[in-house]
């Protein structure tokens, strides 16, 4: 499988999918570069635009303006800049007082009437600050100066449905969200009991070797044994919690990874090298294992002379970086079928659990192949 540079942001359905969700409501988990997030307010502000242009054109318009084109024309603009504005201010004041807060996963922790006032009540402060602004930049500071009653009257009803689009769109959005996590949540939990399973193959194998080496090598045979009982113990435990210490992954990769030494003796060997903080970073559990199973399987089982399989591990530039290389046959076409289908699982996982913070990459490493994991230090 060659490696598949990522593609731009404007062409991944998924990640404009998950920044579009994360603009909304304000819940989900950070996606996209920032700068998208500045995208969707003017683009929500052009289609807000329209809504009071309509809205304009039937209580103030006569039926005759109705087919003017440059009637419309000229409303929306008056429309677009006022709604830009206040759009722009409102996104400022969340940018602004989100991180003052503690940012976005401490505002997940909030009960939901906390959240509900922060996310509707932003939105009706960046209105009334941005109504006179906006109002003064599309050239109607004839609305502006206005006597006060008149122009209390105005703000008011504009902050009034400000704050029922807001209210409608968080609750609904927020709705979604949980549906999304729940979907989530069962897909995790699906996609865990499927890689807890031991393969057939596998487990055959492994009873088969250590019955025929009983005979001659009880002590190898106690030893596999040993590995292959570990593993089912690391590997069934990870099914029961929803997060783990990595030092639990690489226990688990060590183990695996013994029990087939024992199968290819020299054709294997294998190094595993973690720092102490990389050790106690929280992950979710069987992320290493179909990495490492791939390595084996997919680069040192088709060449003769087998190979190494080395887990690197470490805290760098914000985030967890896990390396695992091995030195076979190359991530190109002489590499088995299959490969791309535990890759893709493992981004989905990430993806849902981290957004796009997350980095599932593979390339080749002359010899052989290395998968680079990243994930955030703050998730």
């Amino acid at each position: 499988m060659t490696p598949a540079s990522p593609r731009p942001l404007w062409r991944d359905a998924r990640r404009l999918r998950a920044s579009w969700h994360a603009w909304l409501s304000n819940e989900a988990q950070s996606s996209g570069p920032g700068w998208m997030q500045w995208v969707w307010t003017l683009l929500f502000s052009c289609a807000l635009a329209v809504g009071f242009t309509i809205l304009g054109f039937v209580m103030n318009s006569s039926t005759a303006r109705w087919t003017d084109p440059r009637a419309w024309g000229w409303w929306y603009s008056k429309n677009v800049i006022v709604c830009v504005t206040i759009g722009v201010i409102i996104q400022s004041l969340f940018a602004i007082l989100t991180p003052l807060v503690g940012g976005r996963a401490r505002i997940r922790a909030w009960p939901d009437w906390k959240r509900t006032v922060f996310f509707s009540g932003l939105p009706v402060v960046g209105t009334v600050i941005g109504w006179i602004p906006g109002m003064w930049l599309a050239g109607m500071s004839r609305w502006v100066k206005l006597d006060w009653a008149e122009g209390g009257k105005i703000i008011g009803i504009t902050a009034a449905l400000s704050l029922l689009i807001t209210f409608v769109l968080h609750h609904w959005f927020a709705s979604k969200n949980r549906q999304l996590k729940a979907e989530r949540r069962a897909t995790e939990a699906q996609l865990r009991l499927l890689q807890g399973q031991i393969e057939p193959h596998f487990l055959f194998n492994t009873l088969a070797n250590v019955h025929s080496l009983i005979d001659y090598d009880a002590a190898k045979a106690k030893e596999m044994l040993g590995a292959f009982t570990a593993y089912l113990r690391a590997s069934l435990g990870g099914l029961r919690r929803e997060t783990g210490p990595l030092e639990d992954e690489l226990a688990l990769a060590s183990a695996y990874l013994t029990v087939l030494q024992t199968r290819m003796e020299d054709r294997l060997r294998f190094e595993i090298h973690a720092t102490p903080e990389a050790r106690a970073f929280p992950l979710p559990p069987m992320l290493l294992q179909p990495l490492v199973e791939n390595a084996v399987h997919h680069g040192l089982e088709p060449k003769i002379e087998g190979g190494c399989v080395r887990v690197d591990a470490a805290l760098r530039d914000g985030a967890l970086v896990v390396t695992i290389r091995d030195d076979g046959v190359g991530p190109g076409a002489s590499r088995r079928a299959g490969n791309g289908i535990a890759l893709a699982n493992l981004r989905e996982r990430l993806m849902a659990q981290y957004g796009d913070r997350a980095s599932l990459t593979l390339e080749p490493a002359e010899p052989g192949c290395r998968v680079t994991l990243r994930v955030p230090v703050d998730a």
